[in-house]
C-alpha cells in the first residue's frame, strides 16, 4: 500500500476537521504544514510532529510530498491550487475552489496540464440524508424533478466579520453569504437536480451588517435545460444556524430535506425518512483517544494560550453546520488516488456550483438573467 505525504496549508479553523480524518488514514503520512500565523503552525506541526512552514512556497519545494491539502482564505485558494499543480502535487482544497470563474478554469487547467488530481470539498454530499434523495432521484422511484425550492437562515453576528481581515470583502472573501455559507446547500440542491443549468436571475443586498462590503441576504430563480425551476432565499440575519431546506418536488412524489434529515414521499402513500447517524460516520472514542494522545494535548495548550476556544474534542465541532463527513470524502480522495480513479468531487464537479455562484452575484450587479449555457 502506498503512503502519500501530506503537506497542510492552513492551520486555522478548520485545520482540526482535515487533521483527525488524515490522522486516521494508514495509508497518509503528514510530513509539513504552513501558516503565516506561528501559533497556528505551531500547534499543527507538534500535533503531528511534523516540519513547519511560514512561506508555503518553501514547503512547495520538499521532495516528500505527495498530496496539498489548502485550507486558507478563499483568495488563496486558487493561486495556492495552481502553485501546487504546477509542483506536480495532489491537491486537496476547500471550498470554493475560487472568489471567480477565470481562476476556477485555470485550476482544472493546471490540474489537466500537470497531469494531477485535484479535489474539492463538499462534504454535505456525504450526509445520509443528501445519499438518500439522491439515490431516490437517481433510480427513478421518485420520477423526474418538476420543480424545487431552497431556503437558508442563519446569523452572522458583527463579531464574526469584525475579528476577521479577509471575511466580508469582495477581494479576498469573493462575496459572503452565497460563496461562503450558502454555497453548500446550493451544491446540494444543483446536484440533486444534476441538469446544466441555463439561467440565473437574482438579487442580493446587505440588510444588517453595515460593517462589510458584501451581502448578507439573496434571492433567486434558477432554470435548468431539462425545464425544472429552482427558487432560493438565503440570509444571515437570523437568530441562530436553523436547519437548510432543500424541497425537490418530483413527478412521483417529494423529498424534503432539513441539514441531515430526509423525508422522502411517495404519492402512493409510501414515506421514507432518513436521520443522519454521527456516529455511523466517525468513532467517538477514536476521537476522544486523539484529543488525549500527548502531542494533541500540546497543540490544544498551545491554542488556548494562543485564545482559541471552542476546540472539536467530540464529533460535535464548534461550527455543526459543518457536520462530520469530511472524513468520508478525505477518505474517497485517497482510495481514488490509490486506484487511479477519479475522486468524487472534482474540480471539474465543483466548477458547476462555482459557476452558479459567480452568476448569481452577476446578475445581481447587473440586474440581468445571466445565461450560463
Amino acid at each position: 500500500m502506498k503512503k502519500y505525504r501530506v503537506g497542510i496549508i492552513g492551520c486555522g479553523a478548520i485545520f482540526m476537521v482535515h487533521a483527525y480524518p488524515l490522522h486516521m488514514l494508514e495509508n497518509v503520512e503528514i510530513k509539513a504544514v504552513c501558516d503565516i500565523k506561528p501559533q497556528a503552525r505551531e500547534m499543527a506541526a507538534q500535533l503531528f510532529n511534523c516540519d513547519a512552514y511560514e512561506d508555503y512556497q518553501e514547503m512547495l519545494k520538499r521532495d516528500d510530498l505527495d498530496v496539498v491539502h489548502i485550507l486558507t482564505p478563499h483568495y488563496l485558494h486558487a493561486p495556492m491550487v495552481i502553485d501546487a499543480a504546477n509542483s506536480g502535487r495532489h491537491v486537496l482544497t476547500e471550498k470554493p475552489m475560487a472568489i471567480s470563474v477565470e481562476e476556477a478554469k485555470a485550476e482544472i487547467e493546471a490540474g489537466k496540464r500537470n497531469n494531477v488530481t485535484i479535489g474539492v470539498i463538499s462534504q454535505n454530499r456525504y450526509n445520509s440524508a443528501s445519499v438518500a434523495i439522491k439515490e431516490a432521484i437517481d433510480n427513478g422511484s421518485l420520477g423526474k424533478v418538476i420543480g424545487q425550492r431552497i431556503l437558508l437562515s442563519w446569523f452572522k453576528p458583527a463579531s464574526y466579520y469584525a475579528n476577521s481581515d479577509w471575511h466580508g470583502t469582495w477581494d479576498r472573501e469573493g462575496g459572503s453569504l452565497m460563496i461562503d455559507q450558502a454555497i453548500h446547500v446550493m451544491d446540494l440542491a444543483r446536484w440533486f437536480v444534476n441538469d446544466e443549468i441555463e439561467t440565473v436571475q437574482a438579487s442580493y443586498s446587505n440588510r444588517n451588517h453595515p460593517t462589510i462590503e458584501t451581502e448578507d441576504t439573496a434571492e433567486g430563480i434558477i432554470k435548468y435545460k431539462n425545464g425544472v425551476q429552482s427558487v432560493f432565499f438565503a440570509t444571515n440575519n437570523f437568530t441562530y444556524n436553523s436547519p437548510v431546506l432543500v424541497e425537490t418536488h418530483c413527478e412521483n412524489g417529494m423529498a424534503l430535506m432539513e441539514f441531515d434529515r430526509a423525508q422522502i414521499t411517495y404519492r402512493n402513500g409510501r414515506e421514507l425518512n432518513v436521520i443522519n447517524d454521527p456516529n455511523d460516520t466517525l468513532d467517538e472514542d477514536a476521537y476522544q483517544a486523539f484529543f488525549n494522545q500527548p502531542s494533541s494535548q500540546v497543540a490544544i495548550k498551545t491554542l488556548t494560550e494562543w485564545g482559541v476556544v471552542g476546540l472539536p474534542i467530540t464529533w460535535r465541532t464548534p461550527r455543526a453546520y459543518w457536520g462530520v463527513t469530511h472524513i468520508k470524502q478525505i477518505r474517497n480522495f485517497y482510495q481514488s488516488l490509490e486506484k487511479g480513479v477519479e475522486p468524487d468531487i472534482t474540480a471539474e464537479e465543483a466548477f458547476k456550483t462555482q459557476a452558479l455562484i459567480m452568476a448569481i452575484y452577476e446578475s445581481g450587479r447587473t440586474k440581468q438573467e445571466i445565461k450560463l449555457h
